[in-house]
């Protein structure tokens, strides 16, 4: 396989979970825009089996090399760092994970179980990064997670697979503005995630990111299916530091408000 293909079909199974990206996107190429990817996200937790390493092994391996420091979010007990690729044009790809040890036991036992009964050859497997749900969850379970942590009861019940995929504002012609941008997509009936402002981030930080709300999709459990937000869309505008080059990290801060995309809506 190489990273094209890899990407394709990335691409492919996160347009199965968020149909309205792809609707997004064409609206986009209809206004004669070129679409591309500024970077993947991409969700585990730190158990030893199934920590970032395990997701960021498939990429270095295509030439993929970790970049900057390390991303804390302290209120969500989560832990990132971000990887590039030598081609600039290459999407970067952003890792997060749960850290156990500072959740509940209940969420802590209930993870260490479900990482604990993936075959190890799943892990090894070169899609790994888009196998989806490799494990048995209820409904029941997913709803006990989600009391306390959205984060783990998303990656309970979907898996490992992209989180999100993110437009580069940068290389769109007719919507460099990000407000425009977002003014766009509501004009089209895109709900926006507007936590800490439909902007998080500001040029001072290189870097304004915006957000579509996830989606509600059906889910497949093995008490019935439900449906539950699945993956969203991000908008990423970087500008320029002092060097005169580009911006190529994230910010916490803003990062942290992101994540929320994938809330469900009340």
């Amino acid at each position: 396989m190489t990273l094209e293909t890899l990407l394709e079909n990335m691409w492919a199974d996160y347009c199965k979970l968020n149909p309205a990206a792809k609707h997004i996107h064409d609206l986009f190429v209809a206004e004669g825009e070129t679409v591309l990817n500024d970077h993947i996200a991409l969700r585990t937790f730190n158990h030893p089996r199934l920590g970032i390493e395990s997701l960021a092994k498939q990429f270095k391996k295509y030439g993929y090399v970790q970049s900057g420091e390390p991303y804390i979010f302290t209120e969500k007990k989560l832990f990132a760092r971000h990887y590039e690729h030598p081609n600039e044009k290459m999407p970067k790809i952003f890792i997060s994970e749960l850290e156990l040890e500072k959740v509940s036991p209940f969420i802590r036992e209930t993870l260490n179980k479900l990482a604990d009964s993936i075959p190890q050859s799943v892990i090894d497997s070169e899609d790994f990064s888009m196998c989806g749900r490799p494990w048995d969850m209820s409904y029941a379970l997913y709803s006990e997670l989600a009391k306390e942590s959205e984060y783990a009861s998303w990656v309970a019940a979907y898996g490992f697979r992209p989180n999100h995929f993110t437009v580069n504002i940068n290389a769109l012609k007719k919507f460099t503005d990000i407000n425009h941008l977002n003014e766009f997509l509501q004009s089209k009936g895109i709900v926006l995630n507007k936590s800490g402002g439909l902007v998080k981030g500001t040029p001072a930080d290189y870097l304004e990111q915006s957000s579509t709300m996830a989606s509600e999709i059906p889910v497949k459990f093995n008490d019935g299916t439900h449906n539950l937000p699945g993956c969203y869309y991000e908008f990423a505008k970087r500008y320029k530091m002092d060097n005169g080059k580009f911006y190529t990290g994230f910010v916490a801060k803003s990062a942290d408000k992101i994540f929320e995309s994938t809330n469900k809506v009340k």
